[in-house]
């Protein structure tokens, strides 16, 4: 059971990971990023700033105690002056206590110094990271941006390619059937012609009017060829005799037709 849960939660993980991935927009990460590191940047330089204000104070209470120090000093040096030893003693007392503070407040001074000038140079290490960052992330959404931009067209293209492939497919269907038809229309023209189809439109000529057809037809060109044998032979009376009665070979080739008709 544990194994199958198990199981179950690495599937709804990668799941979602693979959700995350597709909703994440890397120009969006990439903003967030550099706001991140321009709130630690300012956190930085706000820490500078506290540590440079402390740094300020003790060095204006250094300044007050140097000054309490020197004034003690000019005390002890006048009750000296005056024959009084006890109040120069005194005087002298309480300024070694402030030279102690003093001390104190010179060595924590120092070290905030030291802690500023870290801070300082942290935040310009800092700085110079964020300006590098920023540079970088605006080329890295530019080439994004194009690189998405690239994609679409690309797409479209593929759209269009797969679109017009299929408008080929189409236009070689549509010439195939028409080649089809054609070739279907000629065929049974054909077996109309000869025949061997029965033309249901009641048009078509049985076999004796086509076997008169053609005797006909050829009966009609054995005249044409004796008037032109009539015209080149140039004489008026043959012209005639060929365009009224014919010639005798196209006459007795017309009785051997009929007579071949009239056996069959």
């Amino acid at each position: 059971m544990s194994g199958v849960m198990k199981r179950m939660g690495m599937i709804f993980r990668a799941k979602a990971n693979k959700a995350l991935d597709r909703a994440e927009d890397p120009r969006e990460t990439l903003d967030y990023s550099y706001q991140k590191q321009l709130e630690l940047l300012q956190k930085v330089r706000r820490g500078v700033a506290d540590v440079a204000t402390s740094r300020k104070r003790l060095e204006l209470q250094l300044n007050q105690l140097q000054g309490q120090s020197a004034k003690l000093e000019d005390q002890g040096r006048k009750a000296l002056a005056l024959g009084r030893e006890d109040l120069a003693r005194e005087a002298l007392t309480r300024r070694a206590s402030l030279q102690q503070q003093v001390s104190d407040l010179e060595v924590q001074h120092q070290t905030l110094q030291g802690e500023e000038e870290k801070l300082t140079l942290a935040a310009q290490r800092l700085q110079a990271k964020v300006d590098a960052f920023r540079t970088k992330k605006e080329t890295i959404k530019a080439t994004y941006t194009a690189a998405q931009a690239q994609t679409r067209i690309a797409e479209s293209f593929s759209g269009i390619s797969e679109e017009m492939s299929d408008v080929g497919l189409a236009i070689q269907r549509a010439e195939d059937k028409t080649a089809q038809l054609q070739a279907r229309a000629g065929a049974i023209d054909e077996l109309l012609a000869s025949g061997a189809l029965d033309d249901q439109s009641g048009l078509a000529k049985d076999d004796i009017q086509a076997e008169l057809d053609r005797l006909s037809g050829g009966t009609d060109v054995e005249l044409e060829i004796a008037r032109m044998k009539a015209e080149l032979a140039g004489g008026p009376s043959a012209q005639q005799q060929a365009i009224e009665g014919g010639t005798p070979g196209a006459s007795q080739q017309q009785a051997q037709g009929q007579h071949r008709f009239d056996k069959q």
